[in-house]
């Protein structure tokens, strides 16, 4: 099965672009919405058409009718966790991804995971190591 990854907006363009020369199914937010678009209406379509969110709104587990709408819709939505450039964390989640497609085997949709970035020290140590991914919400 090949899965399709949808990025929000807040990933910029870069991000889906380097998910996509990894080799993986890239849908960008900019391609199917307006820039204004609420992010329970996004999650709708997402939800339908049976794709991965990705998102680096860490807050969107608290405002309700979003966190509402992953669930209503049946979304699985991944949280890219990192205060760095989007390359970084797009890369950063390649080098993930065995562990991300692990995960998304066992848990299916709805629910609201965190993937991590390897730690400084992980990547210095041993180069491109993976980051970890953790079912958020709900528990």
């Amino acid at each position: 099965m090949t899965r399709c990854y949808f990025t929000d907006r807040d990933l910029g363009k870069q991000f889906g672009a380097i998910l996509r020369a990894g080799g993986l199914v890239v849908e960008r937010h900019i391609d199917h919405f307006a820039p204004d678009t609420p992010d329970d209406v996004w999650l709708a379509e997402v939800g339908r058409r049976g794709w991965i969110a990705l998102t680096h709104d860490r807050r969107i587990r608290y405002k309700p009718n979003e966190r509402d709408a992953v669930m209503r819709y049946s979304v699985g939505l991944l949280v890219i966790v990192g205060a760095a450039p989007f390359a970084d964390l797009a890369r950063a989640f390649l080098a993930t991804l065995p562990s991300i497609e692990h995960f998304l085997e066992h848990q299916k949709p709805p629910f609201i995971a965190k993937v991590y970035r390897p730690s400084p020290n992980d990547t210095v140590q041993r180069g491109e190591s993976p980051g970890r991914v953790e079912l958020w919400y709900p528990r």
